[in-house]
């Protein structure tokens, strides 16, 4: 178990991340744990490793891209990537990370999902990430590492996975729409942009993406306003700016995906 910093050079960072997935693919651990830091803006490229990854951010955002959609991970949560996966990652603000992978025999997984961290799975992770200070005895540690595993297979899913389209015209429209969020944005107007009729619009963007336009626009709202409200902008601000005519529609919205109200979510996050 290691922690890592990265918030230096752009190189030492790229280096020491080569050396940590060299370390994870040879060590004989069914479960090993991994501390980082890294600074806002920092990208890793795209790799993959043939563990499953608990990649779970406990302070700050990451936005992790996969050939087949974005998850954005916020305080809290984490996303299961699996085995073999190719992804790349994308540092939203200063990140905190705590990284779990495991044999996939032992922790497989189907495709990528959010989850949501309980106070038990972090504990856990804490005492196998700070392990390098404060050694486990062997039976302690095998004992956590089980507790862990069984913990992982008990986190609730959170909706916060993004699909993107292939299609590069309406995969155009969907990057603008992350970057001014509006909650009130209508299949009219963005057919009209790829001038197309109104079904043929409803039917390309589920025919990419999996879902319906009013689904993706609800979970793009809140996917483009977690950054902001994790660096402590008022929710009446966000909620605004993304459209909502007032903060009771954008907490309707918000305590559905993630299961609380904003205020009591991150209240819950700053410990």
């Amino acid at each position: 178990m290691r922690t890592i910093d990265l918030t230096g050079s752009n190189q030492d960072g790229n280096n020491a991340h080569l050396e940590s997935l060299s370390w994870i693919e040879t060590t004989g651990d069914s479960v090993v744990a991994l501390g980082r830091v890294y600074p806002a803006g920092y990208r890793v490229p795209a790799h993959s490793h043939t563990k499953t990854q608990l990649w779970g951010a406990r302070r700050g955002v990451v936005l992790v891209s996969t050939a087949g959609g974005r998850w954005m991970i916020p305080p809290g949560h984490a996303l299961l990537i699996p085995g073999g996966l190719e992804h790349s990652t994308e540092m939203i603000s200063d990140v905190h990370m705590h990284s779990i992978y495991v044999d996939t025999a032992v922790a497989g997984a189907s495709g990528p999902r959010v989850l949501e961290v309980t106070a038990l799975a972090d504990s856990l992770i804490m005492e196998l990430v700070l392990s390098d200070d404060k050694p486990l005895s062997a039976r302690r540690k095998r004992l956590i590492m089980e507790l862990l595993l069984d913990e992982i297979g008990h986190l609730p899913e959170r909706p916060l996975g993004l699909p993107f389209p292939g299609d590069a015209r309406l995969a155009r429209l969907c990057r603008h729409f992350l970057k001014s969020p509006a909650a009130n944005a209508g299949i009219d107007d963005w057919a009209r942009e790829l001038a197309m009729s109104r079904r043929s619009f409803t039917r390309l963007f589920r025919a990419e993406t999996g879902v319906s336009f009013v689904t993706w626009r609800q979970q793009a709202c809140i996917f483009a306003s977690l950054p902001r409200l994790v660096d402590g902008e008022p929710v009446t601000n966000v909620a605004l700016d993304a459209g909502y005519e007032n903060i009771a529609a954008f907490t309707t919205m918000f305590r559905r995906m993630l299961g609380s109200s904003p205020s009591t979510y991150l209240k819950s996050r700053a410990t």
